[in-house]
């Protein structure tokens, strides 16, 4: 037995919460990944349940009410891939039973339910790890290296606009109806801003707009933030989802330093058609790194260079890396503390950029606002 209660020579055992586009991939690396076993699938209906099996041609148990899927399948694990607004009682009860937990992003809806979740983690001394799929490519792992070698302050820029429709459409109205995009994806890139300065945040300011009337009374679909770190280190990040967005220059990602610059050039994943594509939204392809020394006539000294990044893992083998993750932190009982304070952390940026859009004020954060040891 290891210290986290599991019996490393059995399969974990997990029961899988949701099968959308995230929840799909977990329970494809579930079946692949020889140290978990599925118990059980809890989907809103019956439908996408049997979807799901027949995708993963099996037949597990399948379930629309998350407590009797919880107690009939007695699982050693559970995945929740669900509506943010779900996940503060969905993970607290899973620990409470005695559960490991994976659990996309954002940790929850809210800083105060982020912070319980990581409270029921530290009391019930069970395994928690939060969907940042960017800290487990290879190709970002690498972006975040390179903008380290770039000096202080950095100016991060970083956006992920989505034209959708249809089926897509749908699912943003859905998740907006709790979140906004900039809470939604914004923990992925101010997370990876963080890791690139690893200096504390002290200021967040934020906009947003409302293009359309089919959310709920005061949820918007447009947002940007802008955070200042202790360093002078400045970053903003954009999102904003529905049909009426621009497919120009919706996938900017880059970095600026006293050294030079760093960007993520992705033709393929940022062309037309791309930007609703979940996955477009983690390929790199290249790195062009540009050297800012100047020589002797006032020109540059160095021509920029492409870092060319070849077979990194799609989507499906993202989420594979993740699961691996989780099952290491499980058998080999991982200390997960600095990856849930650097949730917390995350989550309390994006929610400072939508108080202050709300309020017209910039937010100042706390001074006992901490930076995780960025272990991966």
């Amino acid at each position: 037995m290891t210290a986290s209660g599991t019996n490393i020579t059995n399969h974990v055992r997990i029961l899988c919460v949701g099968a959308g586009n995230m929840g799909r991939s977990h329970a494809l690396a579930y079946q692949a990944i020889d140290g978990f076993e599925i118990v059980g699938i809890c989907t809103r209906s019956k439908e996408s349940g049997a979807k799901l099996n027949e995708e993963l041609g099996s037949d597990y148990p399948t379930y629309q009410d998350f407590d009797e899927a919880l107690e009939a399948t007695q699982p050693d694990a559970v995945c929740v891939s669900t509506w943010p607004d779900t996940h503060a009682r969905f993970v607290t009860t899973a620990l409470k039973a005695g559960c490991h937990v994976f659990v996309e992003k954002p940790l929850a809806d809210s800083v105060e339910a982020a912070e319980e979740i990581v409270a029921s983690a530290l009391a019930t001394n069970r395994k928690v790890v939060v969907g940042y799929i960017l800290r487990h490519h290879p190709s970002w792992n690498r972006f975040i290296e390179i903008a380290q070698t770039l000096g202080k302050p950095l100016v991060m820029r970083m956006n992920l606009n989505q034209s959708s429709s249809g089926a897509t459409w749908e699912t943003h109205k859905r998740l907006m109806s709790t979140v906004s995009p900039i809470v939604d994806c914004g923990v992925h890139y101010v997370d990876v801003m963080c890791q690139m300065t690893g200096s504390r945040p002290v200021r967040v300011s934020g906009i947003g707009a409302r293009l359309t009337d089919e959310l709920p009374e005061g949820m918007v679909n447009y947002g940007q933030l802008q955070v200042t770190f202790e360093d002078g280190s400045v970053g903003w990040y954009e999102a904003g989802w529905g049909p009426m967005m621009s497919e120009t220059a919706f996938f900017v990602k880059d970095v600026v330093g006293p050294n030079g610059a760093a960007s993520i050039v992705a033709e393929e994943a940022s062309s037309k058609g791309q930007s609703d594509n979940v996955d477009a939204h983690t390929k790199t392809e290249s790195i062009r790194l540009h050297h800012g020394k100047l020589n002797a006539e006032g020109k540059f000294a160095r021509d920029d260079e492409w870092i060319h990044l070849e077979d990194e893992p799609d989507h499906d083998g993202l989420c594979h890396r993740e699961q691996q993750f989780f099952l290491d932190a499980i058998q080999e009982d991982n200390d997960l503390t600095a990856h849930l304070q650097d949730a917390v952390n995350s989550m309390k940026i994006v929610a400072a950029a939508d108080e202050s859009f709300r309020t017209g004020k910039t937010v100042e954060l706390q001074t006992n606002e901490t930076v995780g040891t960025w272990r991966f």
